[in-house]
């Protein structure tokens, strides 16, 4: 038996087409017994472009003893088109920002470390409504156009329902449609 003719002819199927995205690397700020109830206080300072300069480990970069600044690099930002309503919701927000979710230590009370970073606000509030800390900052002009492009090329907003026609309701439904009751 004879095999059948090889039309891929030495070629590799085609790949998954690359995400548009971007590196960043986020910069925390630790204030230690910011009052007398807290031992330590977080926030995120910074969310900035990371071309693998940063290297892959958080450091330090600066501790004055009360206050200190933390580098966390390696953070991998994509953009996915069944998300473009998270994204359209932030560009129409007033102020588009990014999302970061951070967490404490569970070792070491004194630290915190961002574990994601978003720019979609129903993924922000997927993380609110598990209870995490998450913090924003402002997303740069050129950053707004860049997720602007790519949400006015993938975001199709949901179609209106029709409703059903009152003859298929039942008096209940009625009622409560007319706000009577």
């Amino acid at each position: 038996m004879q095999a059948a003719p090889d039309d891929s002819q030495g070629k590799a199927p085609p790949g998954p087409r690359e995400r548009p995205g971007a590196q960043v690397a986020v910069v925390m700020e630790r204030v230690l017994q910011p009052n007398r109830w807290e031992d330590a206080a977080f926030r995120v300072l910074e969310v900035i472009p990371d071309e693998g300069g940063f290297g892959e480990t958080p450091r330090k970069l600066f501790d004055d003893g009360r206050h200190s600044r933390w580098l966390y690099p390696g953070f991998r930002i994509e953009l996915f088109p069944d998300e473009c309503k998270g994204y359209f919701l932030n560009l129409t927000s007033g102020k588009p920002v990014w999302f970061v979710m951070w967490r404490l230590d569970e070792n070491d009370p004194l630290m915190a470390w961002p574990q994601q970073v978003s720019v979609s606000y129903i993924e922000c509030d997927r993380w609110m409504a598990a209870e995490e800390h998450v913090d924003n900052i402002p997303l740069p002009d050129p950053l707004c156009e860049w997720l602007r492009l790519f949400t006015n090329e993938n975001f199709r907003p949901e179609q209106k329902r029709k409703q059903r026609a009152n003859s298929f309701l039942s008096p209940q439904e009625r009622d409560d449609q007319s706000g009577c009751g």
